[in-house]
C-alpha cells in the first residue's frame, strides 16, 4: 500500500502548507508546470517524486523529467501527462494511444482545474490535481492525495490548501 499525494502547476511555488502534506505521502506525483526545480528538488529531499514536465518548464526541467510518464504502482497502471485533456476531450497526441495502454490511471495538470472523472468508454480514472501554486486563474489552490493498495485505488481526499496569493 501506498500513499500518494497528487499536484500540479506549482509554477515555481512551494510552501510549508505544500509540504506538510508531502511528509505524510509514501510517493509525490507532480503533474507538470514545475516552475523552478527549486520545488521538485525540494520533495525529493523528502519524498520520492515522480514528475512529468508542462509547457512552462525550460529546458532543465525538460532534461530532468519526461513528457509522459508511464509506471505502476502496486497493481495500478498510470499515465501521467502536462496536457491530456479528459473524458471524451483527450489531447490529439494521445487520444489512440490511451486506447491501445488502458492504464488504470490517467493523470494530467495544465488546466488549473480540479477534476476526478471516470471514463466508461475506456475504463480509466482520470484525475486533474487542479494547481498547487499561485499563479493562474483559479482562486483556490488544490490537491489531491489517495492510497493505492494492490490494483485499487482508495481514500481519495481532495486538499484544498488556500486561496490563491
Amino acid at each position: 500500500m501506498k500513499k500518494i499525494l497528487l499536484l500540479s502547476d506549482t509554477h515555481s511555488y512551494i510552501d510549508t502548507q505544500i509540504l506538510k502534506f508531502v511528509k505524510q505521502a509514501d510517493e509525490v506525483w507532480h503533474a507538470g508546470d514545475i516552475g523552478d526545480l527549486h520545488v521538485t528538488d525540494t520533495i525529493k529531499s523528502l519524498k520520492p517524486l515522480r514528475a512529468v514536465y508542462g509547457n512552462i518548464d525550460d529546458a532543465d526541467a525538460r532534461l530532468e523529467f519526461p513528457l509522459d510518464n508511464k509506471f505502476t504502482v502496486e497493481n495500478v497502471t498510470v499515465w501521467m501527462t502536462h496536457i491530456g485533456g479528459y473524458p471524451g476531450k483527450y489531447n490529439q497526441r494521445i487520444r489512440e494511444e490511451l486506447q491501445h495502454i488502458s492504464p488504470k490511471l490517467f493523470i494530467c495538470g495544465h488546466s488549473h482545474i480540479l477534476k476526478v472523472q471516470f471514463d466508461k468508454k475506456l475504463n480509466i480514472l482520470h484525475l486533474n490535481p487542479g494547481a498547487a501554486g499561485n499563479h493562474g486563474f483559479h482562486k483556490i489552490r488544490t490537491m489531491i492525495r489517495f492510497t493505492v493498495d494492490k490494483d485499487q485505488i482508495k481514500n481519495m481526499e481532495v486538499i484544498e490548501l488556500a486561496k490563491r496569493g
